[in-house]
């Protein structure tokens, strides 16, 4: 015992910091989460990579996380008043992100689900800026390459020719800026790919996004979101192929038949005539010799606390995932509505958190400047006087895809006395549901317009927007003039 642990043994105070017996065997590392990282990283990643292809419960907390992170595409609303260049920027946009990605699999929002799964198996992801020629056929000449975690080696550390520091692959200057990336030129693990296996390229950090959610100060790589439930669900997968294997062992006998001590049993083992088992087929009549007795098979059961096991473990693995215990096993049967509800509630704010946090910060907005930035300057958008309010131009909402309500009528409902009683906007309330407010707004006064052409609406009698109904006019009462259709008709309520 040094004399820090002996002082902290006579002065007392934190239990949590004492080496009595209850803690002796608890020997916290005091090393850095780099070393850490550095150390077992690439096992843990592995590992993580390993349980989600083998695994159901990895697997189905990887497409929850993502499903719910990213959903159908975090998307961004431009903030510029001009309508008609807004519209435009729009629709440059959703052209762009169907050509985003470099390996042409998906879209921009594709990439970002494949970023949301990176993220919770090896807890980070790169992606690199591809500047794209003119004549490459690209609405905007710019693209994204996904690169995994383990094409930036751990292990590559020390100095650069120019004298700056390299920490586990990233290029830092002398006050601590990350200025390169030396990325290998091959997947490590990738067998198939021709290139040279170790070549390493350096990548300036302009042309590199790096996703990651740190978790402690001074953080450089990630971790995997599965690190703390990988041995409990290495473990229970084990328990559970050892006890699915040992009730098939057991019900292959059906049945034991008991006979005599023979005379000569060494005689007759070497029998090859004798029957070794006996065959049975529905409504068999079986003659016994004299002496021999049937007992029929009985296997043991797994036992009532198979299942309380089980739900604890699960329990303990959603707890450590940060994934509700329903999306993890798929089972709707153990909580109730409100218990749900609450446990929806927290884990969406979970989500909501990480969606602004990291994808959004990270990915989205230096995505979406680039992309701008490539637009302008290859003359496929104008936006006059972009250089000096590039900033206030680069403005947007990013917009989660909406969440399914629980109760659809209540939650309804309890929004809109809220935006009745001035607690909140109706532009809020669309952001909320993934939706632009003008857009809405334009939707809803053609879909009046063509109501009214066709005399036809579809409100609810008594709703805050009914009151405009068209009146069918015959050839001979049809007005002409010019402000006929400016005229409010006897039903219509201006307000």
């Amino acid at each position: 015992m040094n004399w820090r642990q002996r002082l902290g043994a006579f002065i007392g105070g934190f239990d949590a910091g004492q080496h009595h017996r209850r803690l002796r065997g608890f020997r916290a590392t005091r090393a850095h989460v780099n070393a850490l990282i550095a150390a077992a990283g690439p096992d843990i990643t592995a590992r993580a990579r390993w349980l989600v292809r083998n695994n159901g419960y990895a697997v189905n907390a990887v497409e929850s996380w993502a499903a719910n992170t990213v959903g159908d595409g975090i998307k961004p609303i431009s903030k510029i008043g001009d309508a008609a260049r807004k519209e435009e920027l729009q629709r440059l946009w959703l052209a762009w992100t169907d050509e985003a990605d470099a390996e042409g699999l998906t879209d921009f929002y594709g990439l970002q689900r494949r970023a949301a799964r990176e993220v919770f198996m090896a807890g980070e992801v790169f992606f690199r800026i591809r500047m794209r020629r003119a004549g490459d056929g690209l609405t905007v000449p710019l693209q994204l390459q996904m690169l995994p975690a383990e094409m930036l080696p751990l292990e590559q550390t020390g100095t650069a020719a120019n004298g700056n520091a390299i920490r586990q692959g990233i290029e830092f200057d002398r006050i601590g800026r990350r200025v390169a990336y030396h990325f290998l030129r091959r997947h490590p693990g990738d067998s198939t790919d021709p290139g040279l296996a170790g070549e390493v390229v350096r990548v300036p950090a302009a042309e590199v996004i790096h996703v990651i959610d740190p978790v402690e100060g001074g953080q450089l790589r990630g971790v995997s979101k599965l690190a703390p439930a990988i041995v409990k669900l290495f473990l229970l997968d084990q328990y559970d192929d050892a006890e699915l294997d040992r009730k098939k062992v057991a019900a292959m006998y059906a049945m034991f038949v008991t006979s005599p001590a023979p005379e000569n049993p060494l005689a007759q083992a070497e029998d090859e005539d004798a029957p070794a088992s006996v065959e049975l087929s529905p409504g068999q009549i079986v003659r016994l010799d004299p002496g021999e007795d049937v007992t029929v098979g009985q296997p043991a059961d797994s036992g009532a606390t198979y299942e309380p096991f089980q739900y604890r473990t699960l329990l303990q693995i959603s707890a450590a995932l940060g994934i509700p215990y329903p999306y993890l096993a798929n089972d709707m049967v153990k909580g109730n509505f409100s218990n749900s509800r609450l446990a929806l509630i927290e884990f969406r704010r979970r989500v909501s958190a990480w969606q602004h946090s990291v994808m959004v910060w990270q990915l989205c907005r230096p995505v979406y400047a680039r992309w701008m930035d490539a637009a302008v300057l290859s003359g496929v958008l104008t936006l006059p006087g972009y250089e000096a309010n590039r900033a206030r131009l680069l403005t947007a909402d990013w917009l989660p895809t909406k969440w399914d309500w629980v109760d659809p009528l209540k939650d309804a409902n309890a929004e809109i006395a809220q935006i009745e009683a001035g607690l909140k906007s109706r532009t809020q309330a669309i952001a909320e549901r993934g939706y632009d407010a003008e857009q809405v707004d334009r939707e809803i006064a053609a879909e009046r317009a063509r109501e009214r052409l066709l005399g036809l609406d579809f409100r609810r009698p008594g709703s805050p927007a009914q009151g405009v109904q068209a009146v069918p006019q015959s050839d001979d009462d049809t007005d002409t003039t010019d402000d006929a259709e400016d005229r409010p008709r006897p039903d219509e309520d201006r307000t």
